[in-house]
């Protein structure tokens, strides 16, 4: 199971931090991501890492401003959003590869999801 958390309001400009915890397994072999899913759109990518973070990736609309990382110890991903701007309100969902360690941008080669948390950037 994973459960994220962090979302909320914040202003153009601002910023925040998801976190995403693992329960009832591990992923610490598990490549995972973040994707977000705007209200009448397609649930589009965010970004992904490796199991080591040796490795991650980044949809253009996010490079340079949110930082995906993970701490394996604590079965926790997270998502560093600064600089947020109103096209970035969305539903942020973390999500975790079933039998590969290697990172994905596709949605459906993800296997395990959690139920989202809100997040809306306000003009």
């Amino acid at each position: 199971q994973l459960v994220e958390s962090g979302g909320g309001l914040v202003q153009a400009g601002g910023s925040l931090r998801l976190s995403c915890v693992a329960s009832g397994r591990t992923f610490s072999r598990n490549a995972m991501g973040w994707f977000r899913q705007a209200t009448g759109k397609e649930r589009e990518f965010v970004a992904a890492i490796s199991w080591s973070a040796g490795s991650t990736y980044y949809a253009d609309s996010v490079k340079g401003r949110f930082t995906i990382s993970r701490d394996n110890a604590k079965n926790t991903l997270y998502l560093q959003m600064n600089s947020l701007k109103p096209e970035d309100t969305a539903v942020y969902y973390c999500a975790a590869r079933g039998t590969t360690i290697v990172p994905s941008s596709r949605s459906y080669e993800y296997d395990y999801w959690g139920q989202g948390t809100q997040v809306t950037v306000s003009s």
